[in-house]
């Protein structure tokens, strides 16, 4: 995949002044480029009075006339040498440094935005509110015709953007608006309210942002109505323009696993500017997807839950290799070894390998029938094999627990055998698991705890029977193992990178391992949590995935960038949804307010008299409101939410 394409070749005359004004920013101090264009008043947008230090200042005149816009965006002399080589010795074929950070374009291949308005036909104005109905700090979603769009007023000022998250389309108006950025309720991606960009995730699209006016006391929103159905946006993204430098077995950067990690790193590579050479690989045979779906919708197809369709890679220059293996990294060499002997060299590294899942080690463990779910093969074989039959899940890990309670409807009975007293003792503590293990009894799982796994009887190959050390013996046509997991890093440990006791990968805040040049991030690594001072964790969260990734891909770049995020995961069993923010390992009370016996609840998990972490169902947006409190670096007490009242806690909305 990947390759270089023939691009077209915009020019001043294709160019929104808002495109002008986000070339301004992107090129602080590169390539000259002068663009000059005359624009009616009404297609400026309101807010852009004045330039950035990097443009000629300009005044609006009055409507219907004129306005002059120009661009001039030098590269230092000085600069102009600094030249990035290639892994093989050749130089990039244009290479900038701007803050420190190499960067790559040339002219007439940078990927410009064409100008949103461009098809009168597309665009759709409306007066949506009065000023005076939106205070401060106040969310609205409104309709423009033909789709809504959600209406934020912050410190005065009024901001139109896109109204559902694109990462599942939660409505953001139930969500938190806070310092400029709006976090979704259900997952806690977050979206600055200026740019619609994502600014923390999960997901990989932006909001659509869309103009704001001010006339006669009301306002107007004008927007495309292509955006406004989709409802996302792509960030402006650089191709390749130096294939033609390397060979088949170099590239400048290669990504090792093809999880959000992986992901989420070359599409930031991409939208920096980042114009050499990228290549993922992956064991897996599809290109990335939506892993957390493969315990949550297990009959899906890996096109329902791909994360980018096959034309993204191509479109971006992201080369896939699928179905290969790593089996040693050369640091000296900068070479990564595949299993079939192929060599490739690298000048930049990002290992985001994942995890294994732990397998038993009693008899019978190799049946046929016996899975863990690593691959949507695995999952759509074992609901096949579990339709009318019986299940039996080993572990109730999150993984476990969401097959269990989408196998309830398949199969004909689900059993779950657990070494502890109650599911997620140690993650949400005894309360909260009693709740979960109520609400999945209710739903005719049946639990074997407090016992482990002695034996997996076959015949023919096929598993029978699971035979419990407590003596109990369980039908079984299909078994799942969810009993954790171990980070895939056994091919390092002659490389010399630095791994802990567990075998993950120690980085630093900006997701450097101990040797320059190569990064990790994921499921694999051990980073710095901010939130806990800075004392290195694991932590596994598909969101925290994607941060590691954009983290590495920035300080690839030398940006300087420090990993500050707050951690942020979700499950959903039987139509319910737990969120938890923060991170409570070692907590020593929970504090509940609400019924956990209806499951309407927020359990505060606290620790020295602080809460260091937040689960809530059918409490939205606690969670996400919760982990704005904690990234701001303002501490919560036990005795806060303690008396019950959060109110201190609660978001606006309408």
């Amino acid at each position: 995949m990947g390759g270089c394409f023939s691009k077209p070749k915009p020019g001043p005359d294709n160019l929104h002044p808002t495109v002008l004004k986000e070339l301004a920013e992107e090129f602080s101090a590169p390539l000259r480029l002068i663009f000059n264009k005359s624009w009616n008043t009404e297609d400026v947008p309101e807010d852009w009075t004045k330039a950035e230090a990097s443009m000629s200042v300009y005044k609006k005149s009055k409507r219907n006339s004129l306005v002059e816009v120009k661009i001039e965006v030098v590269l230092p002399e000085k600069e102009r040498a600094k030249e990035e080589m290639s892994p093989n010795g050749k130089a990039s074929p244009i290479v900038y440094k701007a803050n420190g950070t190499s960067r790559h374009y040339q002219l007439e291949e940078h990927p410009i935005a064409m100008n949103p308005y461009r098809n009168l036909k597309d665009v759709v104005e409306a007066s949506v509110c009065h000023v005076k109905d939106l205070d401060n700090g106040q969310m609205r979603e409104v309709d423009l015709g033909c789709g809504k769009a959600l209406l934020v007023k912050e410190n005065g000022e009024f901001y139109a953007l896109g109204h559902k998250c694109p990462h599942y389309g939660a409505p953001l108006v139930k969500g938190v608006l806070s310092k400029g950025r709006v976090r979704c309720p259900w997952h806690g991606a977050c979206f600055n309210i200026g740019t619609g960009d994502i600014e923390d995730f999960p997901g990989l699209d932006s909001l659509p942002k869309f103009q704001v006016k001010i006339e006669k006391e009301k306002v107007y929103i004008r927007a495309s109505k292509q955006a406004l159905q989709t409802q996302r946006r792509t960030k402006v993204m650089a191709k390749c323009i130096s294939l033609s430098n390397y060979n088949i077995s170099s590239t400048n950067v290669l990504i090792i696993g093809a999880g959000p990690a992986g992901l989420v790193c070359a599409e930031t590579l991409r939208q920096e500017g980042f114009s050499d050479r990228i290549v993922m690989c992956t064991m897996d045979r599809h290109l990335p997807y939506d892993r957390p779906k493969l315990s949550k919708s297990m009959d899906c197809h890996p096109d329902q839950i791909a994360l980018r369709p096959k034309e993204f890679f191509r479109m971006y220059d992201i080369e896939v290799l699928t179905e290969m293996q790593v089996v040693a990294v050369d640091i000296k060499n900068k070479t990564a070894v595949f299993k079939d002997g192929f060599k490739m060299e690298y000048n930049k590294l990002l290992l985001a390998t994942g995890s294994t899942p732990k397998t038993l080690s009693c008899k019978g463990k190799e049946a046929e029938n016996v899975f863990n779910i690593c691959t949507v093969e695995d999952a759509n074989r074992v609901v096949k094999l579990a339709t009318s039959k019986n299940a039996v899940i080993v572990g109730a890990s999150f993984l476990g627990m969401e097959v269990a309670a989408y196998l309830t409807e398949k199969a004909h009975s689900v059993s779950v055998v657990e070494l502890e007293e109650v599911p997620f003792k140690k993650f949400f503590g005894e309360k909260v698991g009693r709740a979960i293990l109520k609400m999945f009894e209710n739903n005719r799982v049946k639990f074997y705890m407090q016992t482990e796994v002695s034996e997996l009887r076959e015949q023919d190959g096929k598993l029978k029977e699971v035979v419990l050390k407590s003596g109990k013996i369980l039908r079984a046509d299909v078994c799942v193992i969810g009993i954790g997991a171990s980070p895939a890093t056994g091919f390092l440990k002659q490389s010399g990178i630095n791994m802990d006791s567990k075998g993950f990968i120690v980085v630093n805040k900006m997701m450097q391992t101990n040797f320059p040049g190569i990064f990790a991030a994921g499921d694999a690594v051990a980073f710095p949590l901010a939130l806990r001072n800075n004392k290195k964790v694991n932590i596994p969260h598909w969101q925290m995935a994607h941060m590691q990734g954009r983290i590495a891909a920035l300080n690839m770049l030398a940006h300087g960038t420090e990993i500050s995020t707050v951690p942020y995961l979700w499950t959903a069993m039987f139509g319910k949804s737990i969120r938890y923010t923060g991170h409570g390992e070692g907590f020593d009370d929970v504090v509940i307010q609400g019924d956990i016996d209806e499951l309407k609840f927020v359990a505060f998990y606290t620790k020295n008299d602080e809460v260091i972490a937040v689960a809530s169902v059918n409490y939205d947006p606690i969670v996400s409101k919760v982990a704005d409190v904690m990234g701001a670096g303002r501490a919560i007490r036990k005795r806060d939410v303690e008396t019950g009242d959060m109110s201190w806690l609660t978001g606006k909305g309408s």
